[in-house]
């Protein structure tokens, strides 16, 4: 091979492809290089050995050879090496979770293959540019930001289509299934991680075929099919630690106690899971040691060890914060926004450069088509301007009606008073209580966070989120409220979408100013039914002091409450009636006894399902 030099990649790989994971194979290609000034075989065994280290989960030792390549490409002037070394640097910081480096050198790596013109490019810078664009869509996906990541993996895709690669083709099928796990579309998720491990039957890829069915259980888990999951679980940790990947083993090990621990099987769970954060801390696997850490937390909640269960969740929380450090986070979503600009601004002058060659040509037929052409092109920048002038003017009301949506559920006033009816239990040294109720509020503010991130959400959640805050509000009312939910039989609360948070407002009105001055039994009571056709009725009924009452109560109060969430509400549903064919409704209504005194009100909202 040295005698006959080839350059690319590609060649210099069909020729050792089969020797690239024996090192020492690799290293006597290195001191050949080197005795004959061959630079390209040098680099390619330096990397080779890297990712032998870096599958290992030595990333230290890997980083250095990679780093090592990098260097010897620049001396040696080999483009194709150079980003192959930038590819491979950025995997090894993104294994670790060095996101701001991984960016870096991924989009380093990115913008060097595309100053190469698509006809001059080999097979083996084409596979880099697919290497770049799927780590680029992995630091997406570590950002939580799933739809742009889906994008770019979906990009690389078609690209390893055309190249007809296999491996590359599993990588990113395994990819998009792991994003539409975390956005809860669990049958997309399971028809991704099924298509991978496909790809990597045919290629027999062990570490592949691993990561696929451990996917695969995780999936099952969530559909509560535990006997498939732990099967699943309990052969890829056999195959795992044949393999010797630690990271694959620790995240393997904490699965198989979070389905444990579902099944009930708390011993068995706790082994696992102890097992699996003794690996984490030795390689130091921050996200890993959080995982651990949480399940172990959930464990002793569930087997009543709340000590226990608070400094594993003190540690869990440690390490999130760890993983997501905010100034790292800032700085990576700020070159995101610069790279996507850049590339725009690429395409834009790109676009702009072709409408002039045309300009040019039309002007030598017909100089009257041009005019028509620039008027045409005018009035449709015209219009596009204005129509994204609406765009944005209406994304702009949508988030501010959120913002102020979340601020009205999450006002401070809130805050400190249901913590401190939950400081009440503990200095009562009413620890169970305390516990049920810290645990119900952390729930409660997780929830609210999650929803005011979404456009819309199943009934079901908002029900649960619902349930939750009026458990919270309960303690402030000493208990006395009842509150009941009923929810007709031919209601799915799970197919029904509504939009987040829009229930709570409606609650709260009628706690502090239908209940909260009538004096005795208490009642609120929330109805799902099916309304007219295309609706769904949801009825919210008080049997407080009424409406014109508590007014009047109002207005003696030296401190009045303000609501706004109800009116903030209603613009929020006003909003949403845009994307539906029926418009959401509202009706309040007073209720009065038979001798025509006030006996509470009901609030009615018509929900459009079509």
């Amino acid at each position: 091979m040295i005698a006959a030099t080839p350059r690319t990649y590609a060649e210099i790989d069909s020729l050792l492809r089969e020797f690239r994971k024996d090192t020492i194979s690799m290293r006597f290609v290195i001191e050949a290089s080197k005795k004959n000034n061959y630079p390209e075989a040098e680099l390619y065994a330096i990397n080779q050995i890297g990712r032998v280290y870096r599958d290992i989960s030595n990333y230290p030792k890997a980083l250095a050879l990679f780093q090592e390549a990098l260097k010897l490409s620049i001396q040696a002037e080999n483009i194709e090496f150079r980003i192959y070394s930038l590819n491979m640097i950025s995997v090894a910081y993104r294994r670790t979770e060095a996101i701001k480096s991984a960016l870096d050198y991924s989009q380093e790596a990115l913008e060097l293959a595309e100053t190469i013109k698509p006809e001059d490019r080999s097979i083996g810078l084409k596979r880099s540019i697919n290497v770049s664009l799927n780590s680029i869509g992995n630091i997406y996906q570590l950002l939580e930001q799933y739809d742009l990541a889906i994008q770019k993996f979906k990009e690389s895709m078609q690209l390893e289509k055309e190249l007809g690669n296999k491996l590359g083709l599993a990588i990113n099928h395994q990819n998009v299934g792991e994003c539409y796990e975390a956005q809860g579309k669990l049958e997309p998720a399971l028809e991704n991680f099924q298509k991978s491990l496909s790809y990597n039957e045919e290629i027999n890829s062990e570490k592949g075929k691993i990561i696929c069915n451990y996917s695969i259980a995780h999936v099952y888990v969530h559909m509560d099919r535990m006997d498939e999951a732990l099967a699943l679980l309990q052969s890829s940790l056999t195959r795992a630690k044949a393999l010797g990947d630690q990271e694959i083993i620790a995240t393997i090990l904490n699965n198989l106690g979070w389905a444990n621990l579902n099944t009930g099987d708390y011993n068995q769970a706790e082994s696992y899971l102890l097992e699996g954060l003794k690996i984490a801390k030795a390689y130091n696997f921050p996200s890993e040691i959080a995982e651990a850490n949480k399940f172990l937390s959930e464990l002793w909640m569930k087997k009543d060890d709340f000590k226990k269960a608070m400094n594993y969740y003190k540690e869990s929380k440690k390490y999130e914060e760890q993983v997501t450090n905010n100034l790292n986070v800032r700085y990576v979503n700020d070159m995101i926004v610069r790279y996507e600009a850049e590339k725009q601004n690429d395409q834009l002058k790109s676009l702009e450069e072709e409408v002039k060659n045309q300009a040019i040509t039309l002007r030598k037929n017909r100089t009257m088509l041009l005019i028509t052409f620039i008027g045409l092109a005018l009035a449709a920048g015209i219009l596009y301007i204005l129509y994204r002038q609406y765009q944005l003017s209406s994304e702009k009301k949508l988030l501010t009606l959120e913002q102020t949506m979340l601020r009205s559920q999450m006002n401070p006033h809130f805050l400190f008073n249901s913590l401190n009816s939950i400081k009440l239990y503990i200095i009562n040294n009413e620890k169970k209580n305390a516990v049920h109720y810290l645990n119900k509020f952390s729930k409660l503010v997780r929830k609210i966070l999650e929803a005011s991130s979404q456009r819309e959400i199943s009934l079901a959640e908002e029900l649960e989120t619902v349930e939750l805050y009026m458990n919270i509000e309960n303690i402030r009312f000493s208990n006395e409220i009842i509150f009941k939910v009923n929810i007709a039989d031919d209601i799915d609360v799970h197919n029904v979408k509504i939009p987040s948070l829009i229930l709570q407002p409606f609650l709260e009105n009628a706690l502090w100013h239908g209940l909260s001055s009538k004096e005795g039994e208490k009642n609120i009571q929330l109805d799902v039914m099916k309304g007219r056709e295309g609706f769904i009725r949801i009825a919210i009924t008080d049997d407080g002091v009424g409406r014109d009452a508590a007014e009047k109560i109002k207005e003696r109060k030296v401190l009045k409450r303000k609501s706004v969430g109800i009116d903030i509400t209603k613009e929020r549903l006003a909003n949403f009636s845009k994307d539906y064919q029926n418009s959401f409704q509202v009706e309040i209504i007073d209720i009065y006894d038979t001798e025509n005194n006030p006996s509470g009100t009901k609030i009615l909202l018509h929900i459009p399902t079509i």
